[in-house]
């Protein structure tokens, strides 16, 4: 079974597993073809982090695919430069792309297709065009005059000046060229080849300082993936410098309260909700970092000790007006789909550019943008996530897997995709399908709260849907309400869920309606 966002990419994950490829080589095929049907959120120029269930082994393994800042980039620089702060799609926020050696190294020590086969049906849509769908044409039409028709080459993206519009056939040779450029010479071709030449060509010429160095010295790495127990299921999340941990830690706080007695989308639910997100932040915007240069105390963090140190903070009648960062006791963080073989091998993959195409630049003739991950970057010189040469910053995307920790079998991968939402959809979606029992599908279909990205967490948008009476009784609780309807719904996230059945093998899936995607099966 493959779920993803957009129903050409799910059918070329399906491609790859009628003709035996396992779920790596899948969702491969996937992250390429979502490259071209929705470039809006996703590609090349952007990241990966995966996590994989090997059924051999029953082993949860975790890549990160993210990239680091230029070896020239410092926050001198940015000072001397006379930056108080970095714009969005400030050149200076390009970080290394990982996506492509993130695909490959993948499917190398996983899939059993090579490249070819696996970018097959991507250069098929690329070259021969695609039909654009209409939530994706929506948000291409909201880039083409606010990024892309001001960004270097932005224009390469477009068709005569203009986004597509539903429904009209969008070609894009030059990244069918850069797939196959990819599956004949590797990953080197990306970044030592032309294609590297070209991404430092746009980047210089914008103005950034990225080198040829900080392209070759590029390396994925593979990490030990983070976990805690929540109602008899270990959930597994990549830890930082993704934000995976903050999922965790929430859930971890929401265990010493009776939410499982409390009745969905209530305001006596809600309210501990987003006190343990608000909780979760704190943390995670101070913790996460680099673990190169900056490790977070994970044990310490996850630890049960913690969580409730951290749970007595919350008052369950009315919301505080501030959360620190706690101090663990000294003792013991865009596309998202996921991917399911018949072996019951799995794979929770996700790819971004973030904020849609990034920088909006792109390297002429290839056909993608460059991401604009840099702009997470602190520039406080005392915060761990300060922004230093040759470092990652804070990611916001998360794939998450679930197990049965007393056999290790799968439960099964899912994943919410949109930047600071993404540990917020996790924390939602794993409390409707592991306390409230919810099938895939119904839980993705169940309206959101988002706290927005401000430290201070104290305003969240709520998704049409939620009674009056539930918003009016949480605004008597002290929460400042956003209500939110229609396209502006894409705040919440989109998501996609695979859970499977080991006996019999069956899997049943979801996938969310705020995007245009489906989940599908042999």
């Amino acid at each position: 079974m493959v779920a993803s966002s957009q129903p050409l990419a799910t059918a070329a994950g399906l491609e790859i597993l009628r003709t035996g490829g396992n779920a790596a080589s899948a969702a491969v095929a996937v992250a390429a073809a979502l490259n071209v049907t929705e470039p809006t959120s996703t590609g090349l120029g952007g990241d990966v982090f995966v996590l994989y269930y090997s059924a051999e082994n029953k082993k949860v393994y975790a890549l990160n695919g993210s990239g680091r800042a230029p070896l020239q980039l410092s926050l001198q620089k940015i000072k001397g430069d006379g930056l108080a702060s970095l714009p969005p799609t400030h050149p200076y926020t390009i970080t290394v792309p990982g996506a492509c050696a993130a695909w490959v190294d993948f499917n190398y020590k996983f899939g059993n297709k090579n490249l070819n086969q696996v970018f097959e049906p991507a250069i098929d849509l690329a070259e021969n065009g695609f039909p654009v769908s209409p939530i994706t044409a929506y948000f291409w039409d909201l880039s083409a005059t606010r990024l892309l028709s001001k960004s270097l080459n932005g224009s390469q993206l477009l068709i005569n000046g203009h986004a597509p519009t539903p429904g009209q056939i969008f070609k894009n040779k030059g990244l069918a060229k850069t797939l196959r450029l990819i599956a004949k010479n590797g990953k080197e071709e990306f970044y030592q080849g032309e294609i590297s030449r070209a991404i430092i060509s746009v980047i210089t010429e914008s103005g950034g300082c990225m080198e040829s160095v900080d392209l070759t010295n590029h390396t994925s790495t593979w990490e030990e993936p983070i976990f805690i127990e929540y109602q008899g299921k270990r959930i597994w999340e990549c830890p930082p410098n993704g934000q995976g941990l903050a999922a965790l830690l929430a859930l971890n706080i929401l265990k010493n309260f009776d939410i499982q007695n409390m009745s969905i989308l209530s305001a006596e639910r809600f309210h501990l909700e987003i006190e343990a997100m608000r909780l979760a932040f704190a943390d995670a915007w101070f913790y996460i970092a680099d673990p190169a240069t900056n490790p977070a105390p994970l044990d310490r963090l996850l630890s049960d000790e913690y969580a409730r140190q951290r749970s007595s903070l919350i008052n369950v009648h009315k919301t505080l007006d501030h959360f620190e960062h706690g101090k663990p006791p000294a003792t013991s963080d865009t596309v998202y789909f996921c991917v399911v073989d018949k072996n019951g091998n799995a794979c929770s993959f996700i790819n971004s550019n973030y904020m849609g195409f990034g920088t909006g630049i792109v390297p002429s003739g290839y056909g993608f943008s460059l991401q604009n991950r840099g702009h997470n970057f602190s520039l406080d010189p005392n915060h761990p996530n300060h922004l230093a040469p040759g470092k990652r910053p804070y990611h916001t995307i998360i794939p998450a897997m679930v197990t049965d920790p007393i056999d290790n079998n799968l439960i099964g991968p899912f994943g919410v995709m949109g930047g600071f939402m993404q540990p917020q959809g996790h924390m939602q979606v794993a409390i409707s399908l592991f306390t409230d029992n919810l099938n895939p599908q119904d839980s993705l279909d169940l309206p959101r709260f988002c706290i927005e990205p401000k430290m201070d967490g104290q305003f969240i948008a709520f998704e049409d849907g939620i009674e009056d009476k539930t918003i009016h009784k949480l605004i008597e609780m002290g929460h400042q309400i956003r209500k939110i309807s229609g396209m502006e719904r894409a705040i919440f996230g989109r998501g996609q869920i695979i859970l499977r059945d080991n006996d019999s093998g069956v899997c049943i899936a979801g996938s969310d309606p705020r995007a245009d995607g489906c989940a599908m099966t042999l």
